[in-house]
């Protein structure tokens, strides 16, 4: 059969950093079993061919109405799939998907009919959001990267803007590269509606947000943005654990050394 990336390199070039983003995540061990999920706004990419093409799914229900979607398409990773198989094989382990009209329901249009994550309805809410504010951002990431999880079960990383200063402080790249920080949910039933809203509620204010005891949410660009920031801050999180491993409570970068980098990288304050 022939795939829809035939004969599109942007499109393809899109789906590769999935795969290769997705190969990340399990080397790092953040992405155990069929662990996490990646879904991308594909739209800019799609032709008349694509319009076209008919339905491999009978339509499905979102479980929202979101009107900023209508006409959009996705790549999702596919429920139950794992992030090794889609590095090697990501339009086998994962599909690309067509918003319908009523904005509240889609169908599979390729390449096989996989049916996407059982997160799909936060993804596509978040995405939904990110239209309505205009956002270029078109990637969402949710994985579990071991250290910051760790973090979130001590309270006090939990309280807001504790841990965003505590690892902006471990290494100057983190502010330089993660300027807004890591936002954080209460632990909340993942798949929710309520860790949903929740998300979408702190992705006003940052482009990560933890969720406690459960992994991370980001958004982006692009995916291999998305991941990028999700590694910095746990490069933080591994330089936090390393020192008080060797003993000590790390000094940190003072405040006002952080205030220098915000200014010398005309960061957000």
């Amino acid at each position: 059969m022939e795939s829809i990336l035939n004969n599109r390199p942007e499109l393809a070039a899109e789906i590769n950093k999935v795969a290769e983003v997705a190969g990340y995540l399990w080397q790092k061990g953040w992405a155990e079993r069929n662990g996490g999920n990646i879904t991308i706004n594909i739209t800019e990419y799609v032709d008349d061919e694509i319009k076209a093409m008919p339905a491999i799914s009978e339509v499905k229900p979102i479980g929202a109405t979101l009107p900023y979607l209508k006409g959009c398409y996705f790549y999702c990773k596919g429920t139950n799939k794992r992030m090794r198989d889609l590095a090697r094989q990501p339009m086998a382990n994962g599909s690309v998907i067509r918003i319908l009209d009523d904005c509240a329901s889609y169908v599979i249009i390729a390449d096989e009919p996989v049916n996407p994550t059982s997160e799909l309805p936060s993804h596509l809410s978040v995405h939904n959001n990110l239209i309505s504010k205009g956002s270029n951002y078109k990637a969402s990431l949710h994985t579990h990267p071991i250290e910051l999880v760790a973090l979130t079960h001590n309270k006090k990383f939990m309280e807001k803007d504790y841990a965003s200063n505590l690892l902006w402080s471990m290494i100057p790249e983190t502010k330089a590269f993660c300027p807004r920080g890591l936002g954080m949910v209460p632990y909340k039933l993942p798949s929710s509606v309520e860790l949903a809203e929740a998300t979408i509620n702190e992705l006003d204010d940052y482009d990560v947000v933890m969720w406690e005891k459960h992994g991370v949410f980001a958004v982006d660009t692009d995916i291999m943005a998305a991941f990028d920031q999700v590694d910095v801050l746990n490069k933080s999180a591994l330089i936090y654990i390393a020192a008080k491993n060797m003993g000590f409570e790390p000094d940190g970068m003072s405040q006002e050394q952080m205030k220098e980098m915000s200014v010398a990288f005309h960061l957000p304050k």
